[in-house]
């Protein structure tokens, strides 16, 4: 119930205001709602964690080292990001991994890595991993794979839970999963103790983009035919594809039939 209140302050904050003072609305609402069991790992919390890893992995002649103090002395660098690297310099899979998936001109992958998915891996390595992958699979907007990245993992494991639940609201809104996408914002705004207030303002946007969707009208063949062009950029025309322009085809069929019978839009 608290979550679903605060859900709906936000959706109203920015239906009446806008998004400028829903940004503080909900940094407010967020601050209410929070149980605090989840947070962002610190700077030091996160270098330690790294560091142990890589030795772990044997990772520990002069050159590593020099390598993975020039990463951490970077204060402007994301904590994610900094993990990112340590994981390349300890990983020659992990470094061939996020190669491959921050490589815009690189084709679109069709799974998710075995590495992210084997449960005998390394939790450090395979949740972060998974993480700095969806999030750089979901900035060429290949969400299918980066959804199936963090599913694969436990917010619990990463460095970054904001990151993780917000990059699996984006995904699942992308993919019009209104009852999933509201889930994890909801999880994003009530357990997470330091989202970053970017985050509750897009959370806000989206959460008020869904309230408005509704069942097979022309908004929903809208967001069909986007996700069509989405993935047809990605030169994913196949068999998934083909059914969402089916979905689309007949749900059009049926309108022109309603209208010509007189029922209307």
């Amino acid at each position: 119930m608290k979550r679903l209140l605060g859900v709906a302050v936000l959706a109203v904050a920015v239906a009446v205001s806008g998004p400028a003072w829903a940004a503080e609305t909900a940094k407010k609402t967020t601050k209410e709602m929070n149980l605090g069991g989840l947070r962002s790992a610190t700077a030091v919390e996160a270098r330690d964690l790294a560091g142990n890893w890589l030795k772990s992995v044997g990772k520990t002649d002069d050159a590593t080292t020099k390598a993975f103090n020039t990463i951490w002395a970077d204060e402007e660098a994301p904590v994610l990001g900094k993990v990112a690297e340590t994981l390349s310099l300890g990983s020659e899979d992990a470094k061939k991994i996020l190669a491959e998936a921050n490589n815009a001109k690189a084709s679109a992958p069709t799974e998710v890595p075995a590495l992210i998915k084997d449960v005998k891996v390394n939790p450090f390595l395979r949740a972060n991993l998974a993480l700095a992958y969806a999030k750089a699979l979901s900035d060429r907007r290949v969400y299918e794979e980066a959804l199936e990245a963090l599913k694969a993992v436990k917010v619990e494991q990463v460095v970054d839970p904001a990151q993780y639940l917000f990059a699996k609201a984006v995904a699942e809104h992308a993919l019009i999963m209104k009852t999933e996408a509201s889930d994890s914002i909801g999880r994003l705004l009530e357990d997470v103790s330091d989202s970053p207030e970017r985050y509750s303002t897009c959370a806000a946007l989206m959460l008020m983009d869904m309230a408005g969707w509704k069942d097979k009208d022309l908004g929903w063949i809208e967001r069909k035919m986007g996700n069509i062009e989405r993935r047809l950029d990605l030169s994913r025309g196949g068999k998934k594809t083909q059914e969402i322009e089916r979905q689309v085809v007949a749900r059009l069929d049926e309108i022109i039939k309603e209208m010509e019978s007189g029922g209307g839009c």
